[in-house]
Parts: structure tokens; C-alpha cells; sequence
């Protein structure tokens, strides 16, 4: 408990000195919420139990730089167990992962708020049903366009005694 609280402690001061930094002159605008539904495939060891994943996610974002923002995000993802075959007519059926996967980002814009970005993010995913805690990092690229419409494609990993991965598509909506 007390390494989740340090985390997310830090999480939070980061994004505090992050966001404290901002200035109208170094920055394109004021910060915006996004609302996002995460599709993803299991990958690697994950496959093994998983062969989908969804969730959703709210992420704020602030300017930080010229085409840099910082941001801050939360969702709730699952990982739906999967019918395995044991052999000899014998199944079983793997329980869902589920968990609360909260980030801090940093994403570069490659020609302004409307175009092609990359970004990553790092933080806590808090996995259900006594699951623990678990790092989180997702690496992944995208392209926001005009009307406040994204759409990205990330790999996202929780590692704690070996990793849950996934290939994920975030299909969002920005509020100016």
C-alpha cells in the first residue's frame, strides 16, 4: 500500500510541476479533457488467457512546450478470459483481468494540434479482485484531427512478475 501511495504521489507531483511550468507564450492553447474507448489484442504471454481487450479512458492535457503537452490519464481496461482447451474434451475458462490503469504522458506534435503525434506514458495500473499493483508504460503514435477528433495505436505493458501486454487503438474525442 505504501508503494501505491508513493506512486501515486509522485505521479501527481510530477504532472503538478509539469503543468505549473506552462506558459502562454511556449504553448498553443490551454489544456483540453479527452474521453477515449480502447479496443486492444492481447500479445505475447497474453494471448495465453486473452484474445480481446476494452476499456476507456479520460486524459487531460496541457501545453507544456512549442507542440509539447504533458497529460494525466485515467480508464478502466479488461482483459477478456478466453475459453482454453486442456485436451481430451476437457475447457476451462479464464477469468478477466481488469484494472485501472493511471497514467502521465508527454506527446509531441509533429505539425501543431492538428497532424500525426507521438507519445508516451508511464504510471500504475491497479489490477482488481486482489490483483496488486503493476508499472505501466505505453509507447504509441497517432493523429488528432480537426474538430477535436484522434485516433491512436499504442503498446501498452503492465509488468509485475512478468507483463501483460496489448496492442490498443484509442479512438477519442477532445473537449476544447
Amino acid at each position: 500500500m505504501r508503494k501505491v501511495l508513493l506512486l501515486a504521489v509522485l505521479i501527481v507531483s510530477a504532472a503538478t510541476a509539469s503543468f505549473a511550468q506552462t506558459s502562454k507564450s511556449s504553448s498553443s492553447g490551454s489544456g483540453k479533457f479527452s474521453i477515449g474507448v480502447d479496443p486492444g489484442l492481447p500479445v505475447g504471454s497474453s494471448s495465453d488467457f486473452s484474445s480481446f481487450a476494452i476499456g476507456g479512458d479520460l486524459k487531460y492535457s496541457l501545453p507544456a512546450a512549442t507542440n509539447f503537452d504533458v497529460s494525466l490519464s485515467a480508464g478502466y481496461s479488461v482483459f477478456i478470459g478466453k475459453t482454453i482447451d486442456l485436451g481430451s474434451g476437457v475447457s476451462v475458462k479464464a477469468g478477466n483481468l481488469k484494472a485501472i490503469p493511471v497514467k502521465l504522458g508527454g506527446r509531441y506534435n509533429f505539425n501543431g494540434p492538428v497532424g500525426f503525434f507521438g507519445e508516451v506514458g508511464l504510471g500504475a495500473a491497479f489490477i482488481q479482485d486482489g490483483g496488486g499493483t503493476a508499472f505501466v508504460y505505453a509507447p504509441g503514435v497517432g493523429y488528432a484531427a480537426d474538430g477535436g477528433f484522434e485516433a491512436g495505436i499504442r503498446y501498452e505493458g503492465w509488468s509485475k512478475n512478468g507483463t501483460v501486454g496489448q496492442i490498443a487503438l484509442r479512438l477519442a474525442y477532445s473537449f476544447q
